[in-house]
């Protein structure tokens, strides 16, 4: 089975623009069948975020768990967090009930500290996002690890695309593609999902590979 999946969205728990249900609802018209609620996070709101985000997850989740027609997870994008203190946080993520943690990796439309990728993929992490020029060695630490590295739709982010993809498959890594949405606007549709793999560079079967990825992620918490 493949299908359609978002695992790295945001609402107004940190900058976007949606209150969560919306973001589900919106997701759901243009045919997504899986989301994270990803807000970004530090020691500062990790444990509030998740608080508010697993209460609206149970609700939908528990709504169609009889026709699986739908799944939200609670998750966090750790972001601009020290990489020597990525560590704390992923536990705090983890402990606080996110089951999917992201961490904000070294795009190049943000001053991230350099050594955020490598510390982020040590850790007990599902995605990378918009990692930028990531290197070889992280690419197969990321391997080594099952982490896996995100393929971005937002603007900005997206610049480093083709490399990652290309790094990510030198070495085997895992790719998922993501909207990072913060607007409306943002929310992807099958044909922006298929975009972003095209123009990566990626063919149709290792796009097809990435949906499949997204089916892994779900059964890793009996999601799926």
């Amino acid at each position: 089975m493949k299908m359609i999946a978002d695992f790295h969205t945001h609402t107004i728990f940190s900058d976007g623009e949606l209150v969560p249900a919306e973001l589900i609802r919106r997701a759901i018209h243009s045919g997504i069948e899986a989301v994270a609620i990803t807000d970004h996070a530090d020691f500062s709101n990790i444990e509030l975020n998740l608080s508010n985000i697993k209460k609206i997850c149970e609700k939908i989740n528990l709504l169609y768990e009889n026709n699986n027609k739908f799944k939200v997870l609670p998750g966090v994008e750790i972001t601009h967090v020290p990489p020597a203190l990525i560590k704390g946080a992923v536990n705090l993520a983890r402990k606080s009930g996110a089951q999917v943690v992201v961490v904000h990796g070294e795009t190049l439309s943000e001053p991230v500290e350099k050594g955020t990728n490598l510390a982020a993929l040590n850790e007990d992490i599902d995605i990378l996002a918009h990692p930028g020029l990531i290197t070889e060695k992280e690419a197969k630490l990321a391997k080594e690890n099952g982490i896996y590295l995100e393929l971005s739709y937002r603007k900005g982010h997206c610049l480093a695309n083709g490399h990652i993809a290309g790094t990510a498959k030198k070495f085997g890594a895992g790719l998922i593609i993501s909207s990072d949405a913060h607007s409306p606007s943002d929310i992807l549709d099958e044909t922006k999902y298929n975009n972003v793999g095209l123009g990566a560079g990626l063919t149709k079967e290792e796009l097809n590979k990435i949906k499949e990825n997204a089916m892994t992620l779900l059964r890793k918490y009996k999601i799926a």
